[in-house]
This record gives structure tokens, C-alpha cells and sequence, in this order.
């Protein structure tokens, strides 16, 4: 329990401990990993492992647990065919978020977003660019933009160290360049990325 105190509300640390003691969870706080939040799998040994991020925020390690939790649930109810993200684990995922939606344990501002998410949840959270960016609020500063930030014409780096050239949008999405092989990608507005001075983007 003094464990999660450091990571997720101080409202949620006592029902999460026991979620996690009923499903015999081994829960390990890993380092960041730029392309999840966290993940779960079931161990040889048959003991449950989830995995999240130490750098998220308390109430982005709270959905992404509860997230994980509820792969455990849904698996264990519905049979490991079932799609990883499918209706069983919309379901389940909302039913185990539903006791935390209130303002003892996410801030008041962040509430009709989530309300919103819960309707129908997304495989995750960043791709819900007004979720995402109620939540970035709650993030320790850092030197990143977001995709919608960046200038048309713009460069910008992925983590990756590949270069890209910010396009046009095209619905939801941002057409980008990568400079490399001129192949084009399209990212979700809300991206984070390391944008290139302006001077380099004359170039």
C-alpha cells in the first residue's frame, strides 16, 4: 500500500490494493516506455504480472492500471480467445473504473472527460485527444509538443531519432513527412514530439 501511495490518488490506494490482492497480481513499476503506458501477461508460474510506467501522472497510472486489471478480469470471465480489446473488456474496463469516477479521487476538471471516455473506452487513452490533453495538465513539464503545436512545415523528432515534416491535417489526423524516405504517415494530434527550431524548418 505504501507502494501505490506514491502513484495513484490517495482515495483509490486501499480499493486497488485489495483488486490487487484478490487477482494475485504482481504489479512492477518499470521505467518509461515510449510506446505504452503498461501491460499485462499471465506468468508460467500462473501468478498475473502488470506492468506500468513510473513517469505517469496518478491519474494516468490509475486508468492504466485499472486498464491492465481489467484484461485480468475479462480473460478470466470471457476465455482467453476473446479480442484484446473488444466488447468484454470495454465492458469490464468500464464496470472496474465506474467506483473511481468521482471528485474524491480525479480532479472535478477531469471528470465530464472521463465520463465521456467511459462511454465507449478506447484501446488508450492518448487516442483520445481532449482525455489526453485534460491529463497532460497533470504531467511534470517537459520540453515536448504536441503534433497539433507544431507549424505547417514544421520538423519535428520522434523518440526514435527519425525526422519528420508536419503536413496537413486530414480529419482527425496530421499528414507528416518523414525526411528520411519521404514516406508519409499520418499522427494523432496529440502526439508528443521534440520540435526542430524554426530555423531548421526553412531549411
Amino acid at each position: 500500500m505504501k507502494t501505490l501511495e506514491k502513484y495513484i490518488p490517495q482515495a483509490a490506494v486501499k480499493p486497488i490494493f485489495q483488486l490487487i490482492q484478490t487477482h494475485n497480481v504482481y504489479l512492477k513499476i518499470v521505467n518509461e516506455r515510449v510506446t505504452r503506458h503498461g501491460d499485462y501477461r499471465k506468468m508460467p508460474n500462473g501468478q498475473h504480472q502488470i506492468t506500468v510506467n513510473s513517469n505517469l501522472n496518478s491519474y494516468r497510472f490509475l486508468i492504466t492500471l485499472i486498464h491492465e486489471i481489467a484484461h485480468l478480469e475479462a480473460f478470466k470471465k470471457y476465455g482467453r480467445l476473446i479480442k484484446p480489446h473488444g466488447k468484454e473488456w470495454k465492458f469490464t474496463f468500464q464496470q472496474l473504473m465506474l467506483p473511481y469516477l468521482r471528485p474524491e479521487v480525479f480532479p472535478i476538471q477531469l471528470l465530464p472527460y472521463l465520463a465521456i471516455h467511459f462511454k465507449n473506452p478506447k484501446a488508450s487513452s492518448d487516442t483520445d485527444a481532449k482525455l489526453s490533453l485534460a491529463l497532460k495538465q497533470y504531467d511534470a513539464p517537459n520540453d515536448k509538443n504536441y503534433i497539433f503545436e507544431i507549424p505547417l512545415g514544421g520538423k519535428f523528432r520522434l523518440y526514435n531519432g527519425k525526422i519528420f515534416k508536419r503536413g496537413n491535417q486530414r480529419v482527425k489526423r496530421y499528414e507528416c513527412l518523414e525526411i528520411a524516405t519521404g514516406r508519409v504517415y499520418l499522427f494523432n494530434p496529440n502526439a508528443e514530439v521534440e520540435f526542430l527550431q524554426r530555423q531548421e524548418s526553412h531549411e
